[in-house]
């Protein structure tokens, strides 16, 4: 079945490259999955002959480079890669076609400290609200995880809310500065950052599990490259690279 359905997604690049010239995508992806597509992009733009103009933002949140806020700017995408309830405002909104919507990946929230510094146990609630109650200083990101870590997790814990809330920078890069001493945010976006120690997922019963979707642009120039390449993303053959950067797959 597997090879089957690498045959099948080839088959479709193929036809695709074979029956359209080849377009240069304007792709908008948010944090949690952008290591990932960082992977997958340039293998779908070899086999297509497309290429991809990616430009990175948050799914929510007042930063300019929010992407729900250079859409509302007028700002041209063919698709749009961002956590799944942000990704239903637009559609309720008008802006992303409903029907393009495909399922990505699921992320979860891990912690890091700095490089160097000792590793923490977090594998049970007490582990992670002494972690926490003990850090000097406490960050998370501006994001759907911060959302959750600043006004659920602190409570499910049972201790007072703590910590910074940081825009647009990537949590672990702050931790890796010494600005801060434990950092919180998806893993897939912890990983990739140097000059940190990731510890590892926090304790499932007060995990907050964040689904990445992606869709089109009602005023898409390119939606047929853009269902394309959203085959492609959400593909079984992309599954072990989607899972190497820290994503959990969607059961289909």
């Amino acid at each position: 079945m597997k090879v089957l359905s690498q045959t099948l997604t080839a088959l479709a690049l193929g036809a695709l490259a074979l029956t359209a010239q080849a377009e240069q995508l304007k792709v908008m992806t948010s944090g949690g999955f952008t290591a990932a597509y960082k992977l997958l992009g340039p293998q779908y733009a070899q086999r297509s002959g497309d290429t991809l103009d990616t430009v990175l933002g948050p799914s929510m949140g007042k930063a300019p480079e929010a992407i729900p806020n250079r859409l509302a700017r007028g700002e041209h995408a063919d698709v749009v890669i961002m956590v799944g309830y942000a990704l239903d405002e637009l559609i309720k909104q008008g802006k992303v076609d409903k029907a393009s919507r495909v399922e990505l990946a699921d992320s979860r929230i891990g912690l890091v400290v700095k490089a160097g510094a000792a590793k923490p146990a977090i594998g049970t609630d007490a582990e992670l609200k002494t972690v926490l109650l003990k850090a000097k200083s406490v960050a998370y990101s501006d994001s759907a995880s911060g959302m959750y870590v600043e006004k659920e997790l602190f409570k499910k814990l049972g201790m007072p809310a703590k910590g910074t809330m940081i825009e647009r920078i990537p949590v672990a890069e702050q931790v890796a500065k010494g600005d801060y001493e434990v950092g919180l945010q998806q893993v897939a976006e912890l990983l990739p950052v140097p000059g940190v120690t990731y510890v590892g997922k926090i304790p499932e019963d007060v995990q907050s599990v964040t689904r990445f979707a992606a869709g089109i642009p009602v005023n898409a120039e390119h939606p047929a490259q853009a269902r394309a390449l959203l085959h492609y993303l959400a593909s079984p053959e992309a599954q072990p690279v989607v899972q190497s950067t820290g994503l959990d797959s969607v059961s289909r």
